[in-house]
């Protein structure tokens, strides 16, 4: 546990502790130890993906203010937790909750789990009342509209460490939007309504800066890349992948190969050069590049870039919000989309997939590199990764704009083996059974206007989107086992007088 905010980009959050000086110095130096020690607790958690900084107990409406007003102004710090240790009347928590421009977790929590029932005696009740002192700061959150989670119970339960750990990972999604540049290579592809959004309103709401530059700019940058650099880079995809022979040096397509590689080093360059973390490509408008980019930005996706295509930007931010919330977690993020079905009753599932660009980190097996024709976008075939995602669960979002504000739709899914071979279909893919059904899931999805392409995740559920979403003030709906197309109907309607009067106040 640290206490202190060092200048790295070690992200944390800050415990911090309410009581009052009423209690007299001794038994805030018990508060003092006993919040120290939960918050060593939770930092000590090997699936907390942060650092857990413990601050000095808050007595005072300053003391609070300022304390909530830095973490405002720290980098490092991505949210506060906040816990109630004794009684904090939470009127002097007004003016810094007000002020509170992080995520809050409110947890509901005691030193010690059992009681002493035997030795019990008034300094041990004045000492432990969260369960009085919560209650008075859940009213004045509640009293202000502020967003946050709240998580009771022991720090030592695994559930309440799990959900913690959630809370954090969705505040590493939310910071990484707030500071992410997204370069679109041209605009998005004609015609096509859902991949269009309001870019400002991105930025107001999420931090995103969403910025369009010409093609071209990226072929100067792929251009000038040294032959040196195409040479090492196609050595190690050889390391990496089962190369197709027609790829090898010397063999017929080799030159397609040494394409591809020039386009991922060009667009690295690109991206690490402008600072952008995020970037969408387009195939009606690819200028002077001999491909569409597609081992290029498999290989940026698995490096953890966001990425949509043909120009949609909001799948682009939604995937790198994933990635940066499932940092260090088992299993993949990719972009996605819902391409045919397979509809024998009792068997029903999406095949996914796009025209190139899934992401490897969705399999543990060794992709294949291969090429293959593309008949739209009139350049070169293509090299591309090919492989079959792993089985387990997942989830699969999407994000929308519907203009007053924008929509996360999320539906539960289980990831499977495809009944049977796919020797010629030429990308990577991905087959899913849908929760509850494929039919009320896809009913869901098209009720709630989400959009086709979407982001597959293995690494993270639904509680950290849910979590995103009430940190981002975004609306969520959630398509699970228990979801039915009635239900989910009234839930629109809800959710859209709830939305437009929310916006009037």
């Amino acid at each position: 546990m640290t206490t202190t905010s060092p200048s790295t980009a070690v992200p944390e959050v800050w415990f911090l502790t309410g009581s009052q000086s009423l209690y007299g110095p001794e038994t805030l130096d018990q508060v003092a130890a006993q919040s120290r020690e939960i918050a060593a607790r939770l930092d000590a958690r090997p699936d907390l993906p942060v650092r857990v900084c413990w601050k000095p107990v808050l007595l005072d409406a300053d003391a609070i203010s300022r304390q909530l007003l830095e973490a405002n102004s720290e980098p490092g710090c991505v949210g506060v937790i906040a816990w109630m240790h004794t009684f904090s009347p939470a009127k002097m928590w007004i003016a810094g909750l007000d002020a509170l421009a992080k995520p809050l977790l409110h947890l509901h929590t005691q030193a010690g789990m059992e009681l002493p029932w035997s030795t019990i005696d008034m300094d041990f009740m004045n000492l432990n009342q969260a369960a009085h002192g919560d209650r008075e700061f859940g009213f004045v959150q509640s009293r202000i509209g502020v967003a946050r989670k709240t998580v009771a119970g022991h720090v030592d339960s695994p559930v309440v460490a799990a959900r913690v750990a959630d809370w954090a990972r969705a505040a590493l999604g939310r910071a990484e939007l707030a500071r992410l540049r997204l370069a679109r290579f041209g605009d998005n592809m004609r015609d096509v309504a859902v991949t269009e959004g309001d870019k400002v309103e991105a930025q107001l709401r999420f931090g995103v800066s969403v910025n369009t530059y010409g093609v071209n700019d990226l072929v100067a940058l792929v251009d000038q890349v040294p032959d040196a650099e195409v040479d090492r880079l196609v050595a190690e995809y050889a390391d990496s992948y089962t190369v197709a022979p027609e790829l090898l040096p010397g063999a017929e397509r080799h030159a397609a190969l040494r394409d591809g590689a020039r386009i991922e080093l060009g667009l690295r360059t690109f991206l690490t050069d402008g600072g952008f973390g995020a970037f969408t490509t387009n195939f009606e408008d690819l200028g002077g590049l001999r491909q569409l980019p597609g081992l290029a930005v498999q290989r940026l996706m698995a490096d953890g870039y966001g990425f949509g295509g043909e120009g949609d930007w909001k799948t682009s931010v939604l995937l790198r919000a994933v990635k940066a919330m499932s940092v260090g977690l088992p299993g993949g993020t990719s972009f996605m989309e819902d391409y045919t079905y397979h509809l024998v009753p009792g068997e029903e599932k999406i095949l996914g997939a796009h025209m190139l660009e899934v992401c490897p980190s969705i399999t543990t097996a060794r992709p294949s590199l291969e090429v293959h024709p593309l008949a739209i976008g009139g350049r070169d075939d293509p090299v591309r990764l090919r492989f079959t995602a792993d089985p387990g669960p997942a989830v699969v979002a999407g994000l929308s704009d519907l203009g007053d504000r924008f929509r996360l739709t999320v539906n539960e899914v289980d990831v499977v083996e495809p009944d049977q071979e796919l020797p010629r279909l030429p990308v990577a893919c991905a087959v899913w059974r849908p929760r509850p059904s494929l039919a009320t899931s896809a009913e869901a999805w098209l009720m709630a206007g989400a959009p086709h392409h979407t982001v597959l995740s293995q690494a993270i559920g639904r509680e950290v989107l849910e979590d995103f979403a009430e940190m981002t003030r975004t609306e969520l709906l959630t398509i699970d086992a228990d979801t039915t197309p009635r239900a989910f109907q009234r839930e629109l309607r809800w959710n859209a007088a709830y939305h437009r009067l929310a916006a009037r106040l």
